[in-house]
């Protein structure tokens, strides 16, 4: 199993997540992070380290949030590795919790 960055993810892109990674399994995209499924150990150490919860446990992702699971592999052949945190996007807090955010994803 992997694991899954979901819609939170979009307009924040907090990267706590990528410093405490041992295998540098996320890649970055303009507005969003993915994890790359053929990368990731399932060590589940990046859960408690996002700030807008939004990465689950591929057998936990949320029903309304099943399609992460193909943007997350689909994505991972077009976004670069990244392997050291960087700031949040400048207006992160305002977008984190917002719903119906995938209209925004940038690719």
């Amino acid at each position: 199993m992997t694991h899954v960055v979901t819609e939170n993810c979009i307009k924040c892109k907090y990267t706590d997540c990528v410093d405490v990674c041992p295998v540098d399994c996320f890649k970055e995209g303009p507005n969003f992070l993915i994890i790359d499924p053929d990368e990731c150990i399932d060590c589940a150490v990046c859960i408690p380290e996002c700030p807008a919860n939004a990465i689950f446990a591929e057998e936990d992702v949320p029903q309304d949030q099943m399609k992460f699971i193909a943007i997350n592999a689909e994505l991972s052949a077009d976004f670069p590795t990244i392997s050291r945190s960087t700031k949040p996007l400048p207006d992160a807090d305002e977008w984190n919790g917002k719903e119906n955010k995938l209209q925004y994803l940038e690719r």
